[in-house]
């Protein structure tokens, strides 16, 4: 492949410049090894200094506040300590000529009551996921979380909005809404995991109303074209979520009336797993909603270098994210410019603590 393969191609992701269309996906990592979840210049500095080359980095995902959190050694954006930690972080990047977004993240019932003083998580309805929580003791089952009280749903939305002035103050390029993977925001969208009877439940519109007003909450403090939402429409199977015959309509009316906002980017997943044999599934994500978005879109999952060439030269996403491949080489971009072959990632040490599976591949191109 020569250099001027679609993924090496520029990008103006609606004002910010890009140099290239490949982006770091967002990946948990359970580095913030410490008491109060600060990420620190060392580790998480480094770490995502070394991956500058990307045309866009979104970091793993971050709390928006203590009852957000759903795993051991993840970093916040909710305190002052925190958000001077990523100082650090996002200063490393642009020095390096990165451009770094964080990812905002409520898990929902996705956690434990280990991280809440004994009280029960957060969730649109009081439905076990059936699932497992990385817990300070190690894994451990989830339980049947707290249905969320209007109150708790209006505090979660200024929540987001608080990290994402904290995030702007960090020095971010702009912020992902993690709406996506079976967290807080698909609870609410998915008829199987959102029973409620208020304004919040019941219709397709009543069930994405958190996720506009946080939207909305969020403009007040930056502007909308810095940004962005991950949303995983045919997810089955995984952390108890279930598709029916809503979810793909519920999928299609938010990704309509996002076009009503100027936003950086819609990061898609295609499907985890196998869905062909679910008949209300969409197989085939990136077409499906390629004419239904007019603004940018970022495709995800399971993308190699000629997958990631051939998804964009059909014009089915604007990006591509790559994760995994980004854990073992820092310099994904230069590989696939000089064809290098990619190294090996180690998955024992993808949530270890330290520098050992982090900061310890090295770059093999020039």
């Amino acid at each position: 492949m020569s250099k001027d393969q679609a993924l090496l191609k520029s990008y103006n992701l609606n004002g910010l410049e890009l140099p290239n269309r490949v982006v770091m996906a967002p990946m948990t990592r359970s580095r913030a090894n410490n008491s109060e979840n600060i990420p620190t210049g060392e580790l998480q500095g480094t770490y995502y200094e070394q991956r500058a080359s990307a045309g866009l980095i979104i970091s793993e995902g971050s709390q928006v506040s203590k009852k957000a959190v759903g795993y051991v050694n993840t970093p916040g954006i909710y305190t002052k300590d925190q958000l001077e930690a990523w100082k650090v972080v996002t200063r490393k990047v642009h020095d390096a000529g990165g451009r770094i977004f964080i990812q905002l993240w409520h898990v929902g019932r996705m956690s434990h009551p280990d991280f809440h003083n004994g009280e029960l998580p957060l969730a649109p309805s009081a439905v076990n996921p059936e699932s497992k929580s990385y817990t300070p003791e190690g894994f451990k089952d989830t339980v049947t979380p707290k249905a969320m009280t209007i109150e708790e749903i209006k505090q979660t939305v200024q929540d987001f909005k608080n990290a994402a002035k904290n995030a702007m103050d960090a020095g971010f390029d702009g912020i992902e809404i993690h709406s996506s993977n079976g967290y807080l925001f698909h609870q609410f969208f998915n008829a199987t995991t959102n029973l409620r009877e208020d304004e919040y439940g019941g219709s397709i519109e009543n069930r994405a109303k958190i996720l506009f007003e946080v939207i909305e909450a969020i403009k007040e403090v930056m502007p909308a074209n810095k940004i962005g939402l991950r949303l995983n429409p045919s997810m089955d199977g995984i952390f108890g979520m279930k598709m029916d015959e809503e979810t793909i309509p519920t999928f299609d009316y938010i990704i309509e009336k996002l076009n009503d906002y100027n936003l950086a980017f819609l990061h898609l997943s295609e499907p985890f797993t196998d869905v062909s044999d679910i008949p209300y599934a969409e197989t085939e994500i990136a077409k499906r909603y390629r004419p239904i978005y007019k603004g940018t879109i970022i495709i995800n999952s399971g993308f190699d270098q000629e997958k990631g060439n051939k998804v964009l030269e059909e014009g089915y996403a604007d990006l591509v994210a790559f994760g995994k491949p980004y854990v073992s080489n820092p310099d994904l971009v230069e590989r696939f410019a000089q064809n290098v072959p990619l190294t090996e990632w180690n998955a024992d040490t993808f949530y270890t603590p330290g520098k050992e599976g982090y900061l310890d591949y090295k770059k093999k191109t020039a």
